[in-house]
Order: structure tokens, then C-alpha cells, then sequence
């Protein structure tokens, strides 16, 4: 990894797993780093070993705290040379965010895809920014097209079906925001990122009786957080990665292994439904994103 010195890093999710990963790696290569956090006491704890680090508290499942914590972040850097949407939920029980969204995909996409609006003018004045969305295999769950009809659970719940919704706009956002900045001819890029099959806390919501099993296969087909987190943090600094660019590991089913750069569906490419996402989610969240007016 390249020497981080002087620059600014946002990362959500990094008060614990593939996000605190990420976070101590960007700051022992001299990276100033802001960790956004729900649960400020953990963040804090994470901050404590990091040189510098800053701590915001940020609720993706709440718009209102998402744009406090924008309002913080912009208060304080004039600059962001990184923003790592990495925060997220999986497979959880049935809920909905502060907004009414349901909850995963509330908490995967509309969040980040606010924070990244409300952050995007620091981004676009800083040469080489990036933003980096961490999504998931689960991408290509339901054939790997999103169902705008379904999106927000309007026809039942299931909380596999919720997830890999909820990373599929993960990737549509960060293929859509690529064309927008590549449009405006920005200095930004945007990139995504999965960690194939990590032991972290994301599994805590799956029911009781399949977490053994669940665990026990991640043990011998998956990999660490530590191993995890390296395709975000390649598709964060390494000098190569051109916008768009799609990072996961190189072992069998992208489970574990070195990052490399990946597929996605083709569902994860379709044009109309970047567009029509993107579109639904500025209705969503009330953000709409400037590029082509601030880009340098």
C-alpha cells in the first residue's frame, strides 16, 4: 500500500470488523482517518490506538443523523480524499429505519448514498478522491437484477432476498455515480469492493440453529477480517484502480484469496436501472447529489 500521509479518510462502520480493519490500516500508512460511527463508545475505542483519529457519530437507518454527521465531517475538512461507504446490516429481522425505509436496504444504500451527496463537494476539490462502496457476493442473489418492485419488501419480507438487494444498489450506485463523475470529467472516481466470505459481527442476526453451520463453513472456505478488508483497501490506494473497477478476492467462488479485480452481474451494468435507482433514491433521501456543477 502507497504512503497515505496527508490524507483525509472517511469511513463508515469502523468502529468494529472489516471497518476497523480498514481504518488502522489507512492510519499506520500516515492517513488522517474519520470513523463514522453508530456506536460512538466502540469508535472511540478503535480512535484510541489511532494517531490523530477523529470520531463522528453517524446512524445510517436515520437521515437526520446522516446529515448531522455530514454537517460534522464538512465542518471540520475543507478536503476528503476517501470515503469508504463500508457500514452495514445483514440478513436482519424484519424492521424499518427512522425514515420508514426497510431495513437493510435503508441502512445498505439510502444512507450511504446521502452521506456520499452531502460529502461529495469535498471529494470533488480534493485531486485523486475516491469512493470506495463495499458490497457482497450476495449481489448476485435473485439472479442478480434488482426487482423495483420489490425493493423495499412491498411483497413479503425475507431477509436473504432484503440483503442481496441491498448490496446489488450497492453496486448499481457506485457503476452510476462513476458514469456521472466520468461525465463531468471529474478528479473523483468511484470503485466497489467485496470481502468474499469474512468472519465478522454481520452474522449475529442469522437465526440460532444455522449459526454453528454458518461459522463452521466460514472457517474452512472463508477468510479473517484482516484478509477481508484488503479488497477495499486496494480499491482505496492502489495507483492502478481506474473508476467503475470491481474488487474482490482471487480464491474459489471469490471466498478468500488476494484482491483482484472482479465481475459483477450484468444486472449490477444495466444502465436504466443505474439510472432509475439513483433517481429513486434522490426521492428517497431529498439529496441530489452536484457533480457536473463543482467538479474541477
Amino acid at each position: 500500500m502507497p504512503d497515505q500521509s496527508g490524507r483525509t479518510v472517511v469511513i463508515t462502520g469502523a468502529n468494529s470488523g472489516l471497518g476497523a480493519v480498514t481504518a488502522r490500516e489507512l492510519s499506520a500508512r500516515g492517513a488522517a482517518v474519520v470513523l463514522a460511527c453508530r456506536d460512538m463508545s466502540k469508535g472511540e475505542q478503535v480512535a484510541s490506538s489511532l494517531p490523530g483519529a477523529e470520531v463522528v457519530r453517524l446512524d445510517l437507518a436515520s437521515l437526520t443523523s446522516v446529515r448531522e454527521a455530514a454537517d460534522e465531517i464538512r465542518g471540520r475538512h475543507e478536503r476528503i480524499d476517501l470515503l469508504v461507504n463500508n457500514a452495514g446490516l445483514m440478513m436482519t429481522p424484519r424492521g424499518v429505519t427512522q425514515d420508514g425505509f426497510e431495513l437493510q436496504v435503508g441502512t445498505n444504500h439510502p444512507g450511504h448514498f446521502a452521506l456520499t451527496g452531502l460529502l461529495l463537494d469535498r471529494l470533488l476539490v480534493t485531486p485523486g478522491s475516491r469512493v470506495v462502496t463495499v458490497t457482497s457476493l450476495a449481489h448476485r442473489w435473485g439472479g442478480g437484477v434488482l426487482d423495483f418492485d420489490n425493493l423495499q419488501a412491498e411483497r413479503g419480507y425475507d431477509s436473504m432476498g432484503a440483503y442481496g438487494r441491498s448490496k446489488l444498489a450497492n453496486l448499481l450506485f457506485t457503476h452510476e455515480l462513476q458514469r456521472r463523475l466520468a461525465e463531468a470529467r471529474a478528479q473523483t472516481i468511484a470503485v466497489a469492493a467485496h470481502p468474499g466470505l469474512s468472519r465478522t459481527s454481520l452474522a449475529r442476526y442469522l437465526p440460532l440453529p444455522v449459526r454453528p453451520f454458518i461459522a463452521a463453513g466460514t472457517r474452512v472456505t472463508g477468510q479473517s477480517a484482516a484478509k477481508g478488508s484488503l479488497p477495499t483497501l486496494r480499491a482505496a490506494t492502489d495507483p492502478t484502480v481506474v473508476g467503475g473497477a470491481f474488487y474482490g478476492p482471487s480464491g474459489p467462488g471469490e471466498t478468500r484469496g488476494r484482491p483482484v479485480a472482479v465481475g459483477s452481474s450484468s444486472g449490477s451494468r444495466d444502465p436504466e436501472a443505474m439510472r432509475r435507482l439513483w433517481e429513486i433514491s434522490e426521492d428517497l433521501t431529498g439529496v441530489h447529489p452536484a457533480i457536473g456543477s463543482t467538479a474541477g
